[in-house]
């Protein structure tokens, strides 16, 4: 437990003083009860022999005094209060053939529609990327909260060249790797740089919070090897859900005046998903796109975190206060 106010504990001194004052009091009381009989001892209790118990409403008292004092520090803790954290990263597969129109009103505006309505729905706790690739990987926005930064990165994407999933994948675990690095300051240094040493590998899907959507609908022809790729992510512990958009008989059309057969390859993104410990899904409609980030929800971890219980210590104090003072009019007809 922390506090955000531990100044205030200093007057937790006054507490151990009043303890000394009642017990004074307590004694003046026994003097006078010697000098002038137990005949005000009767009165006082009702009659009763109250024994140690005659001093319970001024202990409650004193624990909630200490309580209350406690509460002015302002207590931090960490509580079971679920918070759900995670960095998700999208990764559009933007080739030619994305503008086939198999997926009404065509696969890229399907893709883009369901993306959009994910975003919608996420928590500030979620940070989204966006990440576009065809024959190179590009991340066009870095992790973010910002849902006016995202709507428009998304708006910004059109169908272009080739189809190079292990670009994808790279340029998704660059732009989490650089959303993980905190704002330095930059500046001229004629010093040898030292190398970075490179991490050991964790296990595939161990970093739950933090996953890649691969969003494709081709074969991989161009370089780098996507399995490579794919092995960086699993060693990384990020999870790669891949999303076969079309079927694997594949469809014709017509791109930039040539007419091009495009073929799914569920194996190989079967494989990414498997290396990586994540899921494939194969979607032929925009009904199967939004499945695909539904189960996603269901993936991201939920977190307890630190948060001020000066409330609950407030709270606990009025009500011993309150015990004491019910028992002390119940017992003496007075406070203690």
């Amino acid at each position: 437990m922390s506090f955000i106010w531990p100044v205030m504990l200093v007057l937790l001194v006054f507490v151990p003083l009043a303890a000394a004052l009642y017990v004074l009091l307590q004694w003046v009381r026994r003097r006078r009860m010697a000098r002038y009989g137990s005949t005000l001892l009767g009165q006082a209790t009702g009659g009763r022999k109250m024994g140690w118990g005659r001093h319970l409403p001024a202990a409650l008292f004193l624990v909630g005094l200490t309580i209350l004092t406690v509460a002015l520090a302002r207590p931090q803790a960490v509580v079971s209060v679920p918070r759900i954290e995670g960095t998700v990263i999208l990764a559009f597969d933007v080739s030619g053939s994305m503008a086939a129109d198999d997926i009404k009103p065509t696969r890229m505006d399907a893709a883009k529609a369901t993306a959009l309505d994910f975003i919608q729905k996420q928590p500030a706790t979620v940070k989204v990327g966006i990440v576009a690739f065809s024959d190179s990987g590009l991340a066009i926005q870095p992790p973010t909260n910002d849902q006016n930064a995202l709507v428009s990165a998304i708006g910004r994407l059109t169908p272009q060249r080739g189809t190079s999933l292990g670009q994808g994948i790279l340029a998704s675990l660059d732009a989490i790797t650089a959303a993980n690095i905190p704002d330095q300051t930059h500046f001229y240094s004629n010093a040898t740089a030292e190398p970075t040493a490179t991490p050991a590998p964790v296990a595939p899907g161990s970093k739950g919070s933090t996953v890649v959507v691969l969003l494709t609908d081709g074969e991989n022809n161009e370089r780098p090897d996507p399995m490579a790729a794919a092995q960086r992510a699993a060693d990384s512990g990020i999870r790669i859900y891949s999303v076969g958009l079309g079927s694997p008989q594949g469809t014709t059309l017509k791109v930039n005046g040539f007419t091009v057969h495009t073929q799914l390859d569920e194996a190989r993104l079967q494989q990414i998903a498997a290396v990586t410990a994540g899921t494939y899904f194969n979607a032929q409609s925009t009904k199967d796109l939004q499945a695909v980030y539904d189960h996603l929800d269901e993936q991201l971890i939920v977190k307890p975190e630190k948060m001020e219980v000066t409330s609950l210590f407030a709270g606990a104090s009025i009500v011993v206060m309150l015990v004491g003072g019910l028992l002390s009019l119940l017992w003496f007809s007075r406070l203690p």
